[in-house]
C-alpha cells in the first residue's frame, strides 16, 4: 500500500507544487513561513490519503492547504492563556503552596487571562509577540504590518491595562479604559 501511496503521490500531488507555491505565497502574510505551509500541507495530504485517495487529488490539495492556513490564522488571532494547567508542572515547591495561596494564584491568572482576552486583538498579538514569543520591535511590527510607533502604542496601552485591571481588588471589576497616547502624554483623561 506504502509504494501505491508513494506513486499516487508523486504522480497526482506533486504536479501541482507550483501552483500550489504561488497560490500560498499569493495568500499567506509571512512568505518565510510558505514553504512550512507547503510541507505540513503534504503531510496532511499524504495522512489522509492513506485512509482514503481522494477523488480530485487537486482540489483536495487546495482544500487542505486553505483549512491548514485557517487554522494557523485561528491559533494567531485567539491568544488566550491557560489558567487550568495543572500548577504541579511548575518548578515552584508545591509544599510551600498552601490551599489558599494556591486558590489566590489561580484567581489572579484567571484575572490576568479575562483582562487579556478583552484587549483589542492587535494589542493582544502584540503584547504576546513581544513578551511571550519574545520577538523584537521591529519582528513583531512586521508581523502585524504595524508601525514600531504604532506597535509602542499598543504596548503602553495593553501593559498599563493590564496592570489597573490587576491591581484593582477583585470586587472591583470596573472596565479600566484604554488611554489615547495624547492622553497618555498628558498622564489624565479629559472627561
Amino acid at each position: 500500500m506504502s509504494r501505491d501511496l508513494d506513486r499516487w503521490f508523486v504522480g497526482e500531488i506533486l504536479p501541482h507544487e507550483a501552483a500550489l507555491m504561488r497560490y500560498l505565497r499569493r495568500v499567506w502574510k509571512s512568505p518565510a513561513e510558505v514553504p512550512d505551509l507547503r510541507q505540513e500541507t503534504y503531510v496532511r495530504v499524504y495522512e489522509s490519503a492513506a485512509k482514503a485517495v481522494p477523488r480530485s487529488p487537486k482540489n483536495f490539495l487546495f482544500t487542505i492547504a486553505r483549512n491548514l492556513m485557517i487554522d494557523k490564522m485561528r491559533r494567531e488571532r485567539v491568544v488566550s492563556i491557560d489558567y487550568t494547567q495543572d500548577l504541579d508542572s511548575l518548578d515552584a515547591s508545591m509544599e510551600e503552596l498552601t490551599p489558599e495561596r494556591r486558590l489566590t494564584a489561580q484567581q489572579e491568572l484567571q484575572r490576568l487571562t479575562e483582562a487579556f482576552d478583552c484587549l483589542p486583538e492587535t494589542t493582544r498579538a502584540a503584547i504576546w509577540l513581544r513578551r511571550v514569543d519574545g520577538l523584537s520591535q521591529r519582528e513583531t511590527a512586521q508581523r502585524l504590518g504595524i508601525q514600531e510607533g504604532a506597535l509602542e502604542g499598543h504596548m503602553n496601552r495593553g501593559l498599563r491595562k493590564l496592570a489597573m485591571t490587576l491591581g484593582s481588588s477583585p470586587g472591583d471589576r470596573r472596565d479600566v479604559p484604554i488611554l489615547s497616547a495624547q492622553e497618555t502624554k498628558r498622564g489624565h483623561r479629559n472627561d
